[in-house]
């Protein structure tokens, strides 16, 4: 008997039992969608949350207030020796790497223009932050490079609120009253959106050091540094770990690049997408267990034709190969359907803009095919042993 004839054989078995072919098929299918359904919507989320932190720039390096420990607790800025200044602002522009610097702060305040007033985000920004941060301004111009210490009142406003507070009218001159202190608009924001939870077009933007005096703070929350496109990240972070501690007498003070969170970050969300895929998982478990018994079913049902078989002189090789055969293309059908199906859904939730991120991962999908032939192989080894192990004369007899 030929290969040919081996695959015709297994398939027309399959045929005559349509209804158990299909149950079978369909457990492995259900299984193979699972998986793809969940690690496509795990890999969207991958996706969304790296890109909402890399829109802003990789080649950052945050610093903060507060060392880190070998306890894994941070001292934060309250443990500090000492604070983050304007000062060391200024001294890490010094820095040969630095293309900008930003000592930023932030925090919530009543605003009020016009008769109106609402409640936003406040932040407090040196001139360099939109260079540093992608951010592009849509009338008007960004913060003016001032003298940091004393710079002059202006504002800048996200589009979410120059439009709660101005409507359609030109907000560029007028006052804005930030707290108790009085500001002077001279921009506005390109619509930025939400972004990891934050509404950047609901915010204001101002000096930094007029930020402190409203917040009623003596040092900035961090200072961020984009450095040189191809610099290396080991040496830019030795050199601003030198100009501060050359400031401050010892490192009192946290260093994250950007690129360090970012590789924190795909990896936990590596494990999320592994743990998404292993739940589809359990499916596929299930779909071969009833695979395993379905072929032993067979086997049972089909004793007079194995022995028939077996007189007509296929070996014991032959029938092993010809159950394997059936199980593998059993597997191998409800992998390509359930790999049809898992894809489709994925496709009609991503076209149906429900606001969930989708996006396939096709080594998963490609793997989970694999793992099917591999469960059908499995399924059948059990079974077509056991066909393989019956006596001819014996199975002819059940007929």
């Amino acid at each position: 008997m030929s290969a040919i004839d081996t695959l015709r054989f297994a398939l027309r078995a399959l045929a005559a039992h349509r209804l158990r072919t299909i149950l079978s098929a369909t457990g492995v299918a259900i299984g193979i969608a699972a998986v793809i359904l969940l690690t496509s919507i795990g890999e969207g989320i991958h996706q969304f949350v790296l890109s909402e932190f890399t829109q802003f720039g990789t080649n950052i390096v945050n610093i903060t207030p507060g060392k880190i420990t070998t306890h894994g607790g941070s001292l934060g800025a309250i443990g500090s020796a000492r604070l983050l200044t304007i000062e060391d602002a200024l001294a890490l522009k010094a820095s040969r790497y630095a293309r900008y610097v930003n000592a930023g702060v932030m925090g919530n305040a009543e605003i009020r223009a016009r008769g109106r007033s609402r409640r936003v985000t406040v932040y407090g920004e040196s001139p360099d932050f939109a260079r540093a941060f992608n951010m592009r301004v849509r009338t008007g111009q960004f913060l003016p490079a001032d003298d940091p210490r004393n710079p002059r009142a202006y504002a800048v406003l996200g589009s979410k609120v120059r439009t709660e507070l101005f409507g359609n009218t030109n907000p560029l001159g007028a006052i804005l009253q930030v707290g108790m202190s009085r500001f002077r608009v001279i921009g506005v924001m390109e619509s930025k959106g939400q972004v990891l939870g934050l509404d950047l077009d609901d915010t204001v933007f101002i000096p930094t050091t007029r930020a402190l005096e409203i917040f009623n703070r003596e040092g900035v929350m961090e200072i961020n540094i984009a450095y040189q496109p191809g610099a290396p990240l080991q040496a830019v972070i030795e050199d601003i770990r030198r100009i501060l501690v050359s400031r401050h007498g010892r490192e009192d003070f946290t260093i994250t690049p950007q690129q360090q969170m970012l590789a924190t970050l795909g990896s936990v969300l590596d494990v999320l997408i592994f743990a998404v895929a292993a739940l589809g998982g359990i499916s596929l478990l299930v779909g071969a267990v009833g695979m395993v018994t379905l072929m032993h079913i067979a086997v049972a049902e089909r004793v007079a034709e194995i022995g028939l078989l077996a007189a007509l002189g296929a070996t014991r090789a032959r029938i092993r190969i010809l159950f394997l055969m059936e199980s593998i293309i059993l597997a191998s059908l409800g992998g390509m359907g359930g790999l049809a199906v898992g894809a489709g859904l994925a496709w009609l939730l991503k076209s149906a803009g429900v606001g969930l991120p989708i996006h396939t991962p096709w080594n998963y999908a490609l793997g989970a095919m694999l793992i099917s032939v591999l469960i059908g192989l499995a399924a059948g080894v059990a079974p077509a042993m056991r066909a393989a192990r019956l006596n001819p004369i014996e199975a002819l007899r059940t007929e």
